[in-house]
């Protein structure tokens, strides 16, 4: 289970995140697999999130459950000692205090990538309640 990267992984993570496909598929194929799959389990996808759990990756799945509020996600990450990954799905879910932990400590990168899951969840929110978006019968 990997959890520490080189910067310049986390900063193409970061651009994956937010959408560079280009990014993303480097991360897949050069060996950063996890992070690229990462990106689809983010918007949803299933059979990503099904990737993760099953190639040795529950805490990266963890972080994005835990954005996605379950707190038995978060005491996972508190229990198996990834405070900081913690704090990262925390300033994915739009906590302030965790981001500025994250900077506080030294992760400047993990608390950007954080603000970028969170800008991403909440545009897939902002998606799921627009009326527009969806087919009128």
């Amino acid at each position: 289970m990997r959890t520490e990267y080189p910067a310049k992984v986390l900063l193409a993570w970061g651009e994956a995140i937010s959408g560079n496909a280009g990014l993303r598929d480097w991360l897949i194929k050069n060996g950063y697999p996890e992070l690229g799959i990462f990106t689809y389990a983010l918007r949803n996808k299933q059979d990503a999130r099904k990737w993760l759990m099953e190639n040795g990756h529950p805490h990266l799945m963890a972080v994005i459950t835990g954005i996605e509020g379950d707190k038995a996600a978060l005491e996972w990450l508190e229990r198996n000692q990834m405070h900081v990954l913690k704090q990262v799905a925390l300033a994915g879910d739009g906590e302030l205090d965790a981001f500025k932990w994250l900077v506080d400590q030294g992760h400047r990168e993990l608390a950007m990538i954080g603000n970028k899951m969170h800008r991403v969840k909440r545009g897939m929110d902002e998606d799921y309640t627009d009326p527009h978006k969806y087919a009128q019968d």
